[in-house]
């Protein structure tokens, strides 16, 4: 018996993989192709929906389908979570932004805190199939929140886990880890800082003395995704530089941090009043439902 053909966008698989944290495949031949790691898509769910960015986590040329992973923690994420396989996403976008720059640097730590992890781990195995050699960091909260620890395992050389409450691996951040394996004689030719954004910037702070080059990849605020609204500007050494068609990655050593958490704040009270009648199974009149 003959399988439906898909539809494009259509959701192929979605699975829960931990309280607050989804993984949703979905039916995209075109960006299945051309997928890198270090881009991302936009997904604009229905026709009265915002538009929003997020980063293929992984991709399967074959059977044409990229996935993503992510928690609902605002309306255009819960609205995303609602969908159910065989449902499809209005319109997607992609593939976006610049790939990450994948060499055989000799040997890479790649720290990713919380959701960052699904960035990181593209990353961390083109880094491998490149021939350097991957230290992984990882960082949650609490042991329940880690995400993709067997798939990090089977891409890195070595990996070391940092969890807030001390449940899993280090108590303490994944700062910590690094500042003890740089202070054991380890030798990084390059570090991928993801995660959140005060994260990354105490990993810049600690590889600026040792001049290790350090990549961050930046998560403001975006709308269009093509450089001509210019919401997700970020300052790098000084200059206005657009995160959606300059990065997302950027040289961490010279990113303006500060700024770049007082944007993304720019928006939490609004963001409260949508998510309050959804919380509580009103409709929201903000956006047209």
């Amino acid at each position: 018996m003959l399988k439906p053909k898909l539809e494009i966008n259509q959701v192929t698989e979605k699975e829960q993989l931990n309280s607050v944290t989804k993984k949703i495949t979905i039916y995209a031949p075109d960006i299945a192709a051309k997928a890198k790691a270090g881009q991302f898509v936009i997904f604009k769910v229905n026709e009265d929906s915002e538009r929003i960015p997020l980063t293929i986590s992984s991709w399967d040329q074959e059977k044409q389908t990229i996935s993503h992973i992510f928690q609902e923690i605002g309306f255009s994420t819960m609205e995303l979570g609602r969908l159910e396989v065989g449902q499809k996403i209005q319109n997607v976008a992609g593939p976006l932004g610049n790939a990450s720059e994948i060499k055989n640097f000799g040997t890479a730590v790649v720290v990713c805190g919380g959701l960052g992890t699904a960035v990181a781990y593209p990353v961390a195995k083109e880094l491998k199939e490149a021939g350097n050699k991957v230290i992984t960091i990882m960082g949650a909260r609490t042991k329940e929140l880690f995400i993709l620890e067997k798939e990090m395992a089977a891409i890195s050389d070595e990996v070391y886990f940092a969890s807030d409450d001390g449940t899993k691996g280090q108590k303490g951040f994944v700062s910590d880890v690094l500042k003890s394996l740089i202070a054991k004689n380890y030798t990084f030719n390059i570090a991928f800082a993801i995660g959140p954004p005060i994260m990354m910037s105490v990993i810049a702070d600690i590889t600026r003395p040792y001049s290790i080059k350090t990549i961050a990849s930046l998560n403001p605020i975006m709308v269009d995704g093509m450089g001509m609204c210019g919401a997700c500007r970020v300052t790098i050494a000084g200059k206005t530089q657009f995160a959606c068609v300059d990065g997302p990655e950027f040289d961490a050593h010279q990113v303006n941090f500060k700024e770049l958490i007082q944007r993304l704040k720019s928006y939490c009270n609004e963001e409260k009043q949508v998510i309050t009648p959804q919380v509580n199974g009103e409709n929201c009149q903000c956006h047209g439902h």
